[in-house]
């Protein structure tokens, strides 16, 4: 067994020993059946497939994505076009990336028991790596805010789980748990601009405040008990699109009511072959022309595009956008 595919399966059973752990102890508030479908009407496309096992994205504002692939150890830049150049390779588990003007920040380290990871910046002109951060927990999602501070999600166990950390690129100031949400995995602007939603694996997604971050509700229960929800975006029209690890599905939650649907499944790798969780990790709502489409990473090897139906409002909350 490869080195990757080992840690790949440490993974896994970690991951499956906390959802057991969430189910046990926090049970989901507002909980929710098992989804209806929602798909009528999207269009399921692909940009590009083939390219190894990939966790993250962002969009470059050109019409491409930055990719991170977490077995391969990359940061790839997907163009307009679907061609792909890996930029940074030999990276240790790789995860959530964003891009903020020149910059492309990233973090690695995602897993329950993975080597101590790190957030570092890519510079698009110099095409230099910096790190900014080590000895990171398990970073795994990561969000740009609106005023240039970064935050991410942190999902390891080596040591004391450390929630969602908070960092500021133009002073270097670190709070290590800004959010106490542990064992935390997708994060996302919510439509005010002054919160954010999280999950982790209790099996919820959480509204949290940016001024009161201890201030925690609940949105929603997971939709499917047996999921995994991984990275998410939100709508300016409060609809949020929630990648889900293990069943290869994106869930739309109504934040204002916590109900849920399935826009797509089966975005997993083959059926035959499956080592869970091996599914869908993130989306990102990003132009499509002179429209907007929701875009989703899967371990498959597939950058997906996915345009809704006519009349689903896709603006997506973040201003950057």
């Amino acid at each position: 067994m490869g080195k990757g595919m080992g840690s790949r399966r440490i993974r896994a059973v970690g991951l499956t020993c906390a959802m057991a752990v969430g189910l046990i102890v926090g049970a989901p508030q507002t909980g929710l059946a098992n989804p209806g479908t929602c798909s009528d009407g999207w269009e399921v496309g692909s940009v590009v497939s083939g390219i190894g096992n990939l966790e993250n994205l962002d969009s470059d504002g050109a019409g491409g994505f930055y990719v991170t692939g977490i077995l391969d150890g990359y940061l790839a830049h997907v163009d307009a076009r679907g061609r792909v150049e890996k930029l940074v390779t030999g990276l240790k588990s790789p995860a959530g990336v964003r891009v903020a003007g020149k910059y492309v920040y990233f973090v690695t380290g995602d897993g329950f028991m993975e080597e101590p990871g790190t957030l570092e910046r890519y510079d698009r002109e110099t095409r230099t790596v910096t790190t900014l951060l080590t000895g990171l927990n398990g970073p795994n999602g990561l969000l740009l805010l609106p005023d240039g501070d970064l935050l991410f999600t942190n999902i390891g166990v080596n040591g004391v789980p450390s929630g969602i950390s908070r960092y500021r690129p133009s002073t270097g100031e670190y709070t290590k748990t800004w959010a106490n949400v542990p064992l935390s995995n997708g994060i996302a602007l919510a439509p005010d601009g002054t919160s954010i939603f999280a999950d982790n694996l209790t099996l919820r997604i959480f509204r949290i405040p940016l001024n009161r971050p201890s201030e925690q509700t609940v949105v929603a229960g997971v939709p499917q008990l047996m999921g995994l929800l991984d990275d998410m975006e939100a709508t300016r029209a409060g609809q949020l699109f929630v990648a889900d690890h293990m069943q290869g599905a994106i869930y739309q939650v109504d934040t204002a009511t916590g109900t849920a649907c399935s826009i797509v499944t089966g975005l997993i790798k083959s059926a035959g072959n499956r080592n869970p969780p091996d599914g869908a990790t993130s989306v990102r709502i990003a132009r499509d022309g002179d429209t907007w489409a929701l875009y989703a990473t899967s371990m498959d090897g597939t950058l997906y595009r996915l345009r809704p139906p006519a009349g689903l409002d896709l603006t997506p909350a973040t201003p950057q956008r």
